[in-house]
């Protein structure tokens, strides 16, 4: 908290730096994030957040492609970015979505207009033993339009016209929010090669897995995976193959796929999350999956697959 007017000069100068220089930094439009690689179907917008220059842009799926709409200034934890830990005051960095709309009449006047929680601790936090719960992004008290750059205890924060205006839009279970320390921009030839390449990955899995091959989609997997419940490759592959009781796939289909390569993992990751549509004879069955995958040498490798 401030002490005095020389603590509340030097927060407006910081905002004051951070504005100008993302005014200056400001990507070209027709740019497109790097770690967007495809938006499912039912995705109406993502959200894009930039740590460094405390900045967050929106982006709406029109038929596939991502279009520009606008930028917001946003505040973050007091001492950065990285969350570890519950009570560090960081701001967590990875690939979240939106899981509950609370409208600000429901909230202390602290949170501003509203508040949209976010799926912090997401599987990767937990594999990686991050603590902590209630990140959110929110607004502001009524007597204040904006708060420092860095000042929250990790929520990402913006003025409460801001935060209304991504309100009226925001889905729950479907609107990603994606932080990065460093958002990358590529061209629309570059993110289309990308996102061709992570698409094909997902589909010679899913063929794999619909052509009955057991070798081979076994061979998808990484020696590391682990489980949603901590189960190595063997034991949770074998449970797997236990609940289809002898029975094979006839059809299997991907429907509303996204891909994001994943901000603040290993350089090469990337999150898929889609419905997986099955059938053995007559009986049907969808389920909403989430997979994480490596790049293990030339390799793309799954090292977590569970329901989302």
């Amino acid at each position: 908290m401030p002490d005095g007017p020389q603590d509340k000069l030097k927060e407006l100068s910081d905002e004051a730096m951070v504005r100008i220089r993302s005014l200056q930094e400001k990507p070209d439009p027709r740019l497109i994030p790097k770690a967007v690689l495809q938006v499912g179907d039912d995705q109406k917008n993502i959200l894009v957040v930039d740590t460094s220059r405390s900045r967050m842009y929106v982006y709406e799926n029109q038929g596939g492609e991502l279009k520009y709409q606008t930028d917001y200034y946003i505040s973050q934890g007091r001492y950065g970015a990285n969350k570890a830990k519950e009570g560090d005051q960081r701001t967590p960095i990875g690939v979240y979505y939106v899981n509950n709309r609370i409208p600000g009449p429901k909230l202390p006047d602290f949170y501003g207009t509203g508040a949209l929680p976010l799926s912090y601790p997401n599987e990767w936090d937990k594999r990686n033993g991050r603590s902590g719960y209630g990140i959110w992004l929110h607004g502001t008290p009524s007597d204040n339009f904006s708060r420092p750059p860095l000042s929250s205890d990790g929520c990402v924060v913006l003025a409460n016209p801001d935060l209304q205006s991504l309100y009226s839009t925001a889905e729950v279970g479907k609107t990603v929010v994606v932080i990065s320390q460093h958002v990358q921009f590529v061209d629309k030839g570059e993110w289309n090669k990308q996102r061709e390449a992570a698409s094909a990955m997902l589909e010679q899995w899913q063929q794999s897995l619909e052509n009955a091959d057991g070798d081979k989609t076994l061979a998808y997997y990484s020696p590391e995976f682990r489980s949603a419940q901590g189960e190595n490759l063997s034991t949770w592959y074998g449970r797997q193959q236990k609940s289809m009781n002898g029975a094979r796939f006839t059809s299997v289909k991907l429907r509303d796929v996204s891909l994001f390569r994943y901000p603040g993992g290993p350089e090469d990751m990337i999150v898929s999350t889609f419905t997986q549509e099955s059938a053995v004879g007559k009986s049907k069955n969808a389920i909403r999956k989430r997979q994480y995958w490596v790049k293990e040498g030339s390799q793309w490798k799954i090292i977590y697959e569970g329901n989302a």
